[in-house]
C-alpha cells in the first residue's frame, strides 16, 4: 500500500473516535427512555467514552514507541470492534457504559498511532498540511454520522447503531493488517520505562510552546464538545426537531469545522501555525459570545443555535491541526508519547468540562451556550498570553 492510501485509511482510523460519538447522539434520548434512567446518566456514555478514550492513548503512544505502529493499532481495533457488539446486546445502562468504556479503550489507539505514523513518513509542515488534509476529510465525518445515525435509529432501533460501529472496526483490522507496513524505525527501548516516561512526560510540559498548542486545542475542542454532549437534548428535548434533522443540524455545524480545515490547508503554509490559530480562536471567541448572548436575550431557535455554531466550529477547523502539528513537530524521538500527552489533556479536559456543564442543566440552552462561549473567549486569551504575547511583532 502506498503511503498516499495509508494516508486515506489512517484518516478514517483517527476518525473513528468521532464516529463513535457523533453516530450515535441522535439516540440519547430514546436510550434513556429504553433504560427508564435521566440524560445526565445517558451522557456518562459520552463523558466517561472520552475519557477512556484519552486515557488509553497514554498506553498506546508509548507503547507504539517502543514496539512499532502497525501491530498496536490492529489490537486496539481490535477490542473497538468487540465491544461495539457488546454495547448493540447491552441489557441495562451500566452494561451500556462499561461496554462504551471498553470501546472507547480499543478505539484510543487510532488517532494517537495514525498521527505517530503522519509524523514518521513527513517533518512537521508537510505533517502540518496532511494533519490538515484528514481534518478536512474527518470533518465529513460529524457532518454524516448523525444523519446516518438517526436514519439506522429510526429504521433499526439505537442497538444497530452500535452494530454499524462494531463493523467499520472489524474492517479497519482487516485493512490494518493486510496492507500497511511497520514506520517507526526509531523505536525508543526507554519509552515504557517509568523514569524514562516521567522524565519525557515532564520535558513536554515543561515547553511552554507544547503547552500553550495543547491548551488551546483543548478549550476549542471543550466548547465543541459542549455543544456534541448538549445539543440533542437542546434540539430534541427544547426545540423539538426529530433525530434525523437533529442529524442535519449537527451536520451542519460540522460543514464549519471542514470550513476550517480547508481554509486551514490554502492559507495556513503562508500564515504559519501562530497566524492561523490566533484567526482560529478569534472565531471562536467571538461566535460564543453571539451564541450565549442570543440565549440569555430569550432568541432561541435552531438558526440562533446553529449559526453562531458554525462560525465557531470554522475556528475550530482553523486551530485544531495547527496546535496539533506544533505541539508534536519538534519531538520526533517521542511523537506516540507526545501526540498522546496532547490528546489525553484535550479530550479529558473537554469531558470534564462537559460533566460540569451538566450539573447546570435548568432545561433551557443557556448552560450549553455560556459553556462555549467561555472556552472560545479563554483559548483566545491563552494563546495570546502564552504563545503571542512573548512575540509581539508576530502579527506586525
Amino acid at each position: 500500500m502506498t503511503w498516499v492510501r495509508v494516508e486515506v485509511l489512517l484518516t478514517a482510523v483517527v476518525g473513528l473516535g468521532a464516529l463513535s460519538i457523533d453516530m450515535f447522539l441522535p439516540s440519547l434520548p430514546a436510550i434513556a427512555t429504553a433504560f427508564a434512567v435521566p440524560p445526565a446518566t445517558v451522557q456518562l456514555t459520552v463523558t466517561l467514552f472520552l475519557m477512556a478514550f484519552a486515557a488509553s492513548q497514554l498506553v498506546y503512544g508509548p507503547l507504539s514507541d517502543r514496539f512499532g505502529r502497525r501491530w498496536v493499532l490492529i489490537a486496539g481495533l481490535a477490542l473497538y470492534a468487540a465491544a461495539g457488539l457488546a454495547c448493540a446486546l447491552a441489557s441495562s445502562i451500566g452494561v451500556l457504559i462499561g461496554a462504551r468504556v471498553l470501546q472507547a479503550l480499543g478505539g484510543g489507539a487510532g488517532p494517537v498511532v495514525a498521527r505517530a505514523v503522519i509524523r514518521d513518513l513527513h517533518g512537521p509542515e508537510r505533517a502540518a498540511r496532511v494533519f490538515s488534509y484528514m481534518a478536512m476529510v474527518q470533518s465529513l465525518n460529524p457532518m454524516l454520522a448523525p444523519v446516518l445515525g438517526g436514519y439506522v435509529h429510526e429504521t433499526f432501533g439505537w442497538r444497530a447503531v452500535f452494530l454499524v460501529l462494531a463493523g467499520a472496526g472489524t474492517l479497519f483490522v482487516a485493512l490494518m493488517a493486510a496492507g500497511v507496513r511497520e514506520t517507526n524505525v526509531r523505536r525508543d527501548p526507554t519509552a515504557l520505562q517509568p523514569g524514562a516516561m516521567g522524565r519525557n512526560v515532564a520535558r513536554l510540559l515543561s515547553d511552554r510552546a507544547y503547552l500553550a498548542y495543547v491548551l488551546v486545542n483543548a478549550l476549542m475542542f471543550g466548547g465543541q464538545f459542549a455543544f456534541i454532549s448538549g445539543s440533542s437534548f437542546v434540539l430534541i428535548g427544547v426545540l423539538g426537531v426529530s433525530p434525523s434533522v437533529f442529524g442535519f443540524c449537527f451536520g451542519a455545524v460540522a460543514l464549519g469545522i471542514m470550513t476550517g480545515t480547508v481554509l486551514s490547508s490554502r492559507f495556513g503554509a503562508q500564515l504559519g501555525l501562530d497566524r492561523t490559530i490566533f484567526c482560529g480562536t478569534s472565531l471562536g471567541a467571538g461566535a460564543g459570545v453571539v451564541l450565549a448572548a442570543l440565549a440569555w436575550s430569550g432568541i432561541l431557535s435552531v438558526a440562533a443555535i446553529v449559526a453562531p455554531m458554525y462560525v465557531f466550529a470554522i475556528g475550530l477547523g482553523l486551530t485544531l491541526p495547527n496546535g496539533t502539528a506544533g505541539a508534536i513537530g519538534p519531538f520526533p524521538r517521542m511523537a506516540g508519547l507526545a501526540a498522546a500527552v496532547a490528546s489525553f489533556l484535550q479530550m479529558t479536559g473537554s469531558a470534564l468540562y462537559s460533566v460540569a456543564v451538566a450539573r447546570f442543566d435548568d432545561g433551557t440552552a443557556r448552560p450549553m451556550t455560556t459553556a462555549i462561549a467561555l472556552a472560545g473567549v479563554t483559548a483566545l486569551a491563552c494563546f495570546w498570553r502564552l504563545r503571542l504575547r512573548p512575540r509581539r511583532g508576530m502579527l506586525a
